[in-house]
């Protein structure tokens, strides 16, 4: 069954416990870290999810939108992340290896993201070692973008690369997920989904996560 991992990037910030309990029906918690220089915004930082791993069970979904991440890579996973998504794009190559090793060393699942501009091919260096690819259908900075379909086959492509190398790792996409979208990326091959406002912007947060994974 395709998994489901809520954004709290839509959530009410000043009601951040009660919002992560209205979407307690899904797999997974989305954790969007933002520094301002990988991308245009700022968001939570490790205090952040320290606090959230206090007050939730759920799996801790941390996606690194930092930049030269291997920086922080011990911090978030004391902090609670059950697994970390560091961006290709966001230092160089054998640094984001060093990033991965640290999750490793932690025993935290270990994730590459890819921002619309980079290839399905510039996972191959870590394929074999990863839990996770994420493909993200949206510039990386804000929620409530517009999907960009053109993203579709880069998700087929990574799905190719993932059953020819690793089938165990999952393939989660973000960004401009919703009803409609959703059997697009799934059909292309994606196993996990984000969703930030089409889960939070729902009257009925369980009904939109059951809806999303259907």
């Amino acid at each position: 069954m395709v998994k489901v991992a809520p954004s709290i990037l839509s959530a009410d910030f000043c009601n951040l416990e009660r919002d992560i309990g209205r979407v307690s029906a899904a797999d997974w918690l989305h954790v969007d870290v933002m520094d301002g220089m990988f991308v245009p915004n700022l968001t939570v930082g490790v205090p952040v999810v320290a606090s959230i791993r206090k007050h939730t069970d759920m799996f801790l979904d941390v996606h690194l939108m930092i930049d030269k991440p291997a920086r922080y890579i011990d911090a978030f996973c004391k902090a609670g992340a059950d697994l970390l998504s560091v961006h290709l794009e966001a230092d160089h190559p054998t640094r984001i290896a060093d990033a991965l090793r640290a999750m490793a060393a932690n025993g935290v699942k270990k994730a590459v993201a890819l921002r619309p501009i980079t290839s399905a091919k510039a996972i191959l260096p870590y394929i074999e070692e990863l839990d996770m690819v994420l493909v993200m259908t949206v510039e990386p900075g804000f929620g409530g973008q517009k999907f960009m379909e053109g993203q579709l086959d880069t998700i087929r492509e990574v799905r190719a690369l993932i059953d020819r190398y690793n089938p165990a790792c999952e393939l989660e996409v973000d960004g401009g997920v919703n009803a409609r979208t959703a059997p697009l990326v799934i059909e292309a091959g994606a196993t996990v989904l984000v969703a930030g406002s089409a889960v939070y912007g729902a009257d009925d947060p369980a009904k939109a996560i059951e809806a999303l994974r259907r």
